[in-house]
């Protein structure tokens, strides 16, 4: 079996740019890394993310992501499977902490996420991410945590 090698980091790089974006709250950027028809199931324990459609997906990211809000995306072992020329697929292992302040809720836990890629004019896309938890663990806090660095609430998201 031959790796597409440049591909395959090439695609580890589109999902390391959507980690990051989102969790600075830079939608804009993650605009540039889906498919216009983007597909996204997101299945949490408390919650399910399910829509279709770059920018419903980009409005519902930035109401998510604002300055009420802390995240920390880490995505590890990507299993990345270059079908054609255009088309790929991917298994990736999440680590995640989400803090909304106004809620005082964290919820903290992993998934496994499996989407699919598509290289549209050289470069590629997102063009369908799912996951399903492994756990999650959501807490209310007693008290207002002491953040003392919040990017996203010195700054404003871009949407």
């Amino acid at each position: 079996m031959s790796l597409q090698l440049e591909d395959i980091e090439l695609i580890c790089r589109v999902k390391y740019r959507y980690w990051r974006a989102i969790d600075m709250g830079h939608i804009e950027e993650v605009r540039d890394l889906l498919t216009e028809d983007v597909r996204v199931d997101f299945v949490g324990g408390s919650y399910r993310w399910q829509m279709e459609g770059r920018d419903v997906f980009l409005n519902a990211l930035a109401q998510a992501f604002n300055p009420q809000t802390i995240s920390v995306h880490t995505g590890h072992h990507p299993e990345i499977d270059v079908l054609t020329p255009t088309t790929a697929k991917g298994v990736w292992y999440l680590t995640d902490t989400f803090i909304h302040l106004t809620e005082n809720i964290v919820t903290e836990g992993s998934a496994l996420y499996r989407d699919e890629y598509l290289k549209v004019d050289g470069v590629w896309r997102i063009k369908v991410s799912t996951y399903q938890r492994i756990y999650e663990r959501v807490d209310r806090l007693t008290e207002r945590p002491n953040i003392t660095a919040h990017y996203l609430g010195t700054r404003r998201a871009t949407s």
